[in-house]
């Protein structure tokens, strides 16, 4: 530190207007140090709000967005961790694609809630009408979706699996849905294309998803819900000359891991304590499950029920559908007892085939098959296509 002292200086003679009397001039002096850097003035700043320290702003008291894990990861980031989609419609991911491409200024997904508004779920406005369900049926399904439910209070083993099994146009699937609607169920349905992929894996991460969607159905919506696959020897089931492959493996072992487990799903990310999925009931239906890996079929694992309909349940059936026909269900008694043996998709393709002799005449009313092109396609807004009515003979 240096000191100097800067004097007053005045001249000898003053001018006349000035006083005689001088009053003492007073020195002051200036001090130099050396200069302050940035890290000391942010370390006096710290240093005066030791005090009063300030806790950083949260998003709200209940918010879990900002809880860390043991590592200091928030959710964001293990979220970012766990996908595994590189489509650009999800989002660029540092590390998976090139950065050259992805931008750094990015880091994790761009849009992390793309796939939760995917609606992967199924509801049945279509199925407008009143329809049959068989008793039986009925009984079968509703019981196995409620002991699932009711699984932690119950001290038995529970199948998580119900087979629903039987021949070809036998109505399953239709029963099923229909049942969904009555019960008020916002079910996950898959189907047997979607158990084989070209990436080793996949139908396998597939079905854990849907089973988790299915669980979050029931937590955030308060809906129940359940996963069904529909024709699942067709994925499944081993033929004379068919090929094994490792998905359909890894199929079984998922489902079977699912049936041991259904409160702790994973789908590829880091095992956490609090990840406990809701349990929810699987559906699947078959034409022959002999086909199907043995174990996973067994009676722990997957509830059988062959589904044989009645000369009742195909009456009371065939009678609802034809109900808009105008056909009493007389008339339908003696359709099933001339065509005996049939199965119910026999019986709604015959019901097609009645509308064949008027589409015909139509087709020679407007030309011939050379005009089906521009009527059906190329009409005005206002020009209408004809409406059959059912034949009467």
């Amino acid at each position: 530190m240096a000191l100097f002292r800067l004097p007053y200086s005045f001249p000898s003679t003053l001018p006349s207007f000035f006083p005689k009397i001088l009053l003492p001039v007073p020195s002051f002096s200036i001090s130099c140090s050396s200069k302050s850097t940035p890290n000391q003035l942010k370390n006096n700043d710290d240093n005066s709000n030791t005090d009063n320290p300030k806790k950083p702003k949260r998003l709200s008291e209940q918010s879990s967005w900002e809880a860390k894990d043991s590592e200091g990861r928030d959710y964001l980031y293990r979220l970012g961790k766990e996908a595994d989609n590189m489509n650009i419609a999800v989002g660029a991911r540092a590390g998976v694609i090139d950065d050259l491409f992805t931008g750094n200024f990015l880091g994790k997904d761009s849009d992390i809630v793309f796939d939760y508004r995917q609606k992967a779920t199924r509801s049945f406005e279509y199925l407008q009408g009143d329809y049959y369900i068989a008793p039986v049926f009925l009984d079968k399904v509703a019981c196995h979706i409620v002991k699932n439910y009711l699984a932690h209070l119950l001290n038995v083993k529970i199948p998580l699996i119900l087979g629903v099994w039987g021949g070809k146009g036998q109505g399953k699937t239709f029963q099923t849905e229909l049942i969904f609607q009555a019960m008020g169920i916002e079910p996950v349905i898959m189907s047997a294309g979607e158990l084989e992929s070209d990436r080793a894996g996949e139908p396998g991460k597939l079905i854990r998803e849907r089973y988790r969607t299915a669980s979050q159905v029931v937590q955030n919506q308060g809906k129940m819900s359940c996963l069904m696959i529909n024709d699942i020897d067709a994925g499944l089931g081993r033929f004379g000359n068919t090929q094994m492959t490792v998905n359909n493996q890894i199929v079984v072992g998922t489902l079977m891991n699912l049936s041991d487990n259904p409160t702790r799903v994973s789908i590829g990310q880091d095992w956490r304590e609090s990840d406990i999925t809701n349990r929810v009931p699987i559906i699947v239906t078959g034409n022959d499950f002999s086909t199907i890996y043995a174990p996973l079929i067994r009676d722990g694992r997957m509830e059988k029920f062959y589904w044989q309909p009645t000369k009742e349940d195909i009456v009371n059936i065939v009678h609802r559908m034809y109900e808009k026909d105008d056909i009493s269900k007389d008339e339908v008694v003696t359709i099933v007892e001339t065509f005996p043996n049939q199965a119910l998709d026999f019986y709604g393709a015959l019901r097609s085939r009645t509308y064949d002799r008027s589409i015909s005449k139509w087709i020679e009313d407007i030309g011939g098959i050379e005009n089906l092109g521009n009527k059906l396609l190329g009409r005005k807004k206002n020009e209408e296509l004809p409406v059959y009515t059912p034949p009467q003979d």
